[in-house]
């Protein structure tokens, strides 16, 4: 695992994944914003990444034991929820 909480092996497979499905575009990138601490643009890597504390976390509660890369599809399942939730709550 990096200090980035999820390993560099995963990003690309993941990246590819989300681009195949343009649905989820827009959900991604708002998704990378929200998760992103305050003040990203003023501290190295100057990246909009979630904080590697907080990733672990969901990591491990997601995934139990030392909080192991996800898999790619399980991003496209929790942006497909990102992307219904409004309409879940509205109902």
């Amino acid at each position: 695992m990096t200090t980035n909480a999820v390993s560099a092996k995963w990003m690309f497979p993941a990246v590819v994944a989300v681009l195949r499905h343009p649905s989820l575009w827009s959900t991604a990138i708002r998704q990378v914003f929200r998760l992103a601490p305050r003040g990203w643009w003023r501290r190295f890597p100057f990246l909009p990444l979630p904080d590697p504390a907080y990733m672990k976390f969901r990591l491990v509660t997601a995934y139990g034991g030392d909080g192991s890369d996800p898999r790619p599809e399980d991003l496209l399942t929790y942006l497909h929820w990102c992307k219904a939730w409004p309409e879940v709550i509205s109902h």
